[in-house]
Formats: structure tokens, C-alpha cells, sequence
């Protein structure tokens, strides 16, 4: 039987979960009057603070994970929220750190605090509801009514973020937003010399720190950036199976699912696979799309990164493949347009030719 705890605050580190779900917390935190406190946004400090605590071949997310809750403590924060999301669906799994993050978390940091630690596990039927019904007991709060209003808010700030980036406002800006309960939809639509896709998890992508702003980078090269924020949920999980692959990851839509969407409608220009050096899972499926891409002649750079990562090299490879695209593009469009008839004599040539050989529809 878990301890009720004594106060009605909540630490929440700005790492893993929190770039997909934090809309969601706050809803449900909120509304059941619990006050959340934020780790700070991701620095080198952080960082290094999470590479004391554990092993050198640890991925960076578990290390920032680490920092940003060793962060929380010395705030003065001693309730942390940390779940362990073990499968989204029957069988979807993640992957094994994300999976046993509080029991990396409890053996790695040797300090008085106290963790909220609920499971999702839906392959072994451990529900959604179940999960928050399980945090909210943490604070003495069991009324189901309560709880059930409490999800609801979640999902309203939820889905308020969800339609802003939908419409085209920035993560940062969106997740503002909707904490706020404002909602803002973009009216018109920049349309830019080039257009990539980003395949990347929420917590390396939408943190400006680990990120190194990859974002506002290709913005200022003028470049439009789709991510899996821009692809619904449907759309990514159809994608995946009209590519001939089946989804086993529970993050896997924010990658092959995204990746996979804008390769088969042909809207981008390129792919950017994102991902933190020594993921076992990432590189599976950024093989996977590699593959893909390489049948279809889509363009896919494969950017990673780790503590270690210089922004000066990240950058320069960055410029390279923008440049490559840009080529790529102007190529063709000189072959379209040479193709392009320029007087009625040659519209009616074409024509006839395609009469004569019965190609006209």
C-alpha cells in the first residue's frame, strides 16, 4: 500500500515523456489541484550532471532524464513524477530504459525523495485509466468521478495543442498556448523553396538544447519542417503498413510512421533522422527507412547525437544536405520546364502524339 503523500505538489523533469505528454499532465495535475513544478530547460550543466549518476554507454535521453531529476532535488523538490511506460498497445513496446525508468532512477541517485511511479502496460492489460487512477492515489485522491474529471481536463489541453500544431504553430509556442487554454490556429502557410521531414523522438527533437535548435536551423535556411506532430495518429500507424512494416515500438509513429507518411504522399524534399548514438531501436527503424527511401530516391540524412556532439560539425552536415536537396530540385525543375511546350504549335504536336501513339486519356 503506497504512502499518501502529506502535500499536493509534483515534480515533473523536462525530459522523455514530458515533450509528448506535458499538456496532458498539466490538465490532469491542475484540475485535481496539484501543483507542478518544472525541472529547468536542458543545459550542458544538466547534462553533465546526468553523466555522473550512470554509466558511460547510457543513452543521452537517460542521462538528461537523470540531470533534469537531480535538477528537481537540489530545487528543493522531493515528489518526483516518473512513469514507467512499458507498451501502448498489445505487443508495442518501448524500449527497455524507458521501460525501467524509475528503477534506473532509484539505483542511480542515492537521495531522500519520493517517486510517483504508475505503469502503462497495455499488453498486460494495465490501462490508461488504470495508470492515472494509480498516480492519483499517490496524493490521497481515490473518488472516480474526480479522477475521471481530472482526465478530462488532460485530454482538453491535449487535444488544444494537438489542433495548434496541427495547423502549423510551433511546438513551443502551441504548448504555451494551450497551458494558457488559449487556442491560436495558423491562417496562412509560408510556402518555401524546400521542404523536409524530421523523424525524431519528441524528447531529443523539441529539446532546443539536445536538438541544437535543428529546427530554427533549417528555418533560417528557408526550409519548411514537418515532425510527427504535423501526421495524425492514423495517418502514421496506415503509413507504417503502406511501406510493408508492422509498428513494434510504442514510439515508433514519431519515426517510420512520420517518415513513412511524408514518403508516400511525396511532400517533402528529404528526411532527417534524428536520434541519440548507441539507440538500439532507433537504428533498426531509421534502417528501415533508409531502405525506403533509397527505393524511392528520397533524400534521408541520418543525424546523431550525444553529449559529445560538436554544433559546428552538426551544423556543416546540416548545410551539406540542404544544399544537395536544393540542387536535386533545381535539376529538376530545368527538365520539367524543358519539357514544358512554349507555343500552341507545340501543345497540338504533343497532343497529336499522344493520339497517334495512345497515351491521351
Amino acid at each position: 500500500m503506497q504512502r499518501e503523500l502529506s502535500h499536493k505538489k509534483v515534480g515533473i523533469p523536462r525530459a522523455i515523456s514530458y515533450y509528448n505528454n506535458y499538456p496532458f499532465y498539466y490538465g490532469f495535475f491542475t484540475s485535481l489541484g496539484i501543483e507542478i513544478v518544472l525541472s529547468d530547460k536542458t543545459t550542458t550543466k544538466i547534462i553533465n550532471e546526468g553523466c555522473k549518476y550512470v554509466v558511460s554507454d547510457t543513452c543521452l535521453p537517460i542521462k538528461v532524464f537523470t540531470g533534469h531529476v537531480v535538477n528537481l532535488l537540489d530545487k528543493g523538490c522531493d515528489v518526483i513524477f516518473v512513469p514507467s511506460i512499458q507498451s501502448t498497445g498489445y505487443k508495442i513496446n518501448n524500449c527497455s530504459k524507458i521501460r525501467g525508468l524509475p528503477e534506473i532512477i532509484r539505483n542511480v541517485i542515492n537521495r531522500d525523495f519520493k517517486m510517483i511511479e504508475p505503469t502503462l502496460d497495455k499488453t498486460e492489460n494495465i490501462t490508461f485509466k488504470d495508470f492515472w487512477k494509480n498516480t492519483a492515489g499517490y496524493f490521497g485522491i481515490t473518488d472516480e468521478k474526480v479522477i475521471n474529471n481530472a482526465i478530462k481536463s488532460g485530454w482538453k489541453v491535449y487535444n488544444d495543442f494537438i489542433a495548434m500544431t496541427k495547423s502549423g504553430i510551433g511546438y513551443h509556442e502551441a504548448l504555451e498556448n494551450a497551458i494558457n487554454g488559449k487556442i491560436v490556429k495558423k491562417s496562412v502557410d509560408i510556402v518555401k523553396p524546400l521542404s523536409v521531414a524530421i523523424m525524431g523522438h519528441g524528447y531529443n527533437l523539441f529539446d532546443d538544447r539536445i536538438s541544437m535548435n535543428i529546427i530554427k536551423k533549417l528555418e533560417k535556411m528557408d526550409v519548411k519542417v514537418y515532425t510527427s506532430l504535423n501526421v495524425s495518429h492514423k495517418d502514421a500507424v496506415d503509413s507504417i503498413a503502406g511501406i510493408g512494416e508492422i509498428q513494434y515500438w510504442a514510439n515508433e509513429l514519431e519515426l517510420t510512421g512520420t517518415a513513412a507518411y511524408y514518403l508516400l504522399n511525396n511532400k517533402v524534399d528529404g528526411i532527417i533522422a534524428l536520434s541519440a548514438f548507441g539507440c538500439g531501436p532507433d537504428s533498426l527503424m531509421v534502417d528501415e527507412m533508409m531502405y525506403h527511401c533509397k527505393e524511392t530516391g528520397m533524400p534521408l540524412i541520418h543525424l546523431t547525437i550525444d553529449e559529445h556532439t560538436g554544433e559546428a560539425g552538426f551544423v556543416t552536415r546540416l548545410e551539406a544536405f540542404v544544399d544537395m536537396m536544393m540542387r536535386k530540385k533545381r535539376n529538376l525543375l530545368n527538365k520539367q520546364s524543358a519539357k514544358t511546350p512554349k507555343t500552341a504549335a507545340e501543345v497540338v504536336k504533343i497532343r497529336n502524339d499522344k493520339v497517334l501513339t495512345g497515351s491521351a486519356k
